[in-house]
C-alpha cells in the first residue's frame, strides 16, 4: 500500500494569483505555467529567505529529498516562465497553512436548514476566493449533511461571487484566501465567513458542524491592484 502524501506547511501564502509578462500579446494569454503553492513556500524560502534546503525542509515539516525535488520543479517552472513569456500562476498543491493565531470555528445555527458553500477545486479547498470558479455547497439540517453539489460559478465575475453565493441560499463559506472587499460583499450578503483553511472540502464542512475547524479570521488576500482577481482573468485564460 502507497504511503499517504504528507502535507507541506507553508507559513506565507502568495500575495498574487500569478504574473503576466510586460507587454504580452493578448494570442499568449492561455500559455501559461502554473506553480503550486509549496513550490512557491520553497523558493520563498531558500532564495528569497536564503535558507539552506535542509532549513527548509524543518520549516515545511518534509524530508530534505523531497525539498529537493519541490525546489527543483519550482526553479523549472519560473525558468519556462520568464525564458517562454508565459503566465506563471501560483495556486494548488498539497500544503497546509500555518496560523500562529487559528482559531476554531463553530457554525451559528440561526435556523434548522442552512448551506454551507467551500471554494472547490479537485475535492480540496481553492485558495484564492476571487479566483474560485467552482463551489461545493452542502445543505445542512442540525448537525448533518444532507447533500452536497458543486455549483460553477464561470461568468460571475469576481465581484459578482458573493451575490452568487447569496443567490443559492448559502448561509456560511469556507475558503482559503480572500480580499478585503470580498469579506465586505459576504458581510453585506449575510454569509459567515470562515477563512485561511486548506485540505480536503468535505472533511472541513463536517469539521465546521462538529465545532473543531481551525480558521484564521484575518486572512487577507492582496491581489495588487486587480481587485479579487487578476487582469488574465478578463481574457478567460483559466478556464
Amino acid at each position: 500500500m502507497a504511503r499517504p502524501r504528507k502535507s507541506r506547511i507553508v507559513y506565507s501564502m502568495p500575495s498574487t494569483e500569478g504574473f503576466v509578462p510586460l507587454g504580452y500579446a493578448e494570442s499568449k494569454c492561455c500559455q501559461r505555467v502554473t506553480m503550486t503553492v509549496d513550490e512557491y513556500e520553497a523558493i520563498r524560502l531558500i532564495d528569497f529567505m536564503g535558507m539552506t534546503q535542509e532549513a527548509c525542509a524543518e520549516s515545511m515539516r518534509i524530508s530534505r529529498p523531497t525539498v529537493t525535488n519541490i525546489y527543483e520543479s519550482a526553479r523549472h517552472k519560473l525558468a519556462d516562465a520568464l525564458i517562454n513569456e508565459k503566465l506563471l500562476l501560483i495556486e494548488g498543491g498539497d500544503y497546509d497553512v500555518f496560523h500562529e493565531n487559528k482559531k476554531i470555528g463553530r457554525l451559528e445555527k440561526e435556523k434548522e436548514e442552512m448551506k454551507i458553500a467551500v471554494t472547490y477545486e479537485n475535492g480540496q479547498i481553492f485558495q484564492h476566493f476571487g479566483h474560485c470558479e467552482n463551489f461545493k455547497v452542502y445543505e445542512v439540517e442540525g448537525d448533518k449533511i444532507l447533500s452536497a453539489k458543486v455549483e460553477n460559478a464561470a461568468g460571475s465575475g469576481h465581484g459578482a461571487l458573493a451575490g452568487f453565493l447569496k443567490n443559492l441560499g448559502v448561509d456560511t463559506l469556507i475558503c482559503g484566501g480572500i480580499g478585503g472587499g470580498a469579506k465586505t460583499a459576504l458581510a453585506e450578503a449575510g454569509i459567515k465567513l470562515f477563512g485561511g483553511v486548506s485540505g480536503d472540502a468535505d472533511a472541513a464542512a463536517e469539521a465546521l458542524l462538529k465545532g473543531t475547524l481551525e480558521y484564521n479570521e484575518n486572512v487577507q488576500c492582496n491581489h495588487h491592484g486587480h481587485g479579487e482577481g487578476h487582469s488574465c482573468g478578463e481574457h478567460k485564460c483559466h478556464n
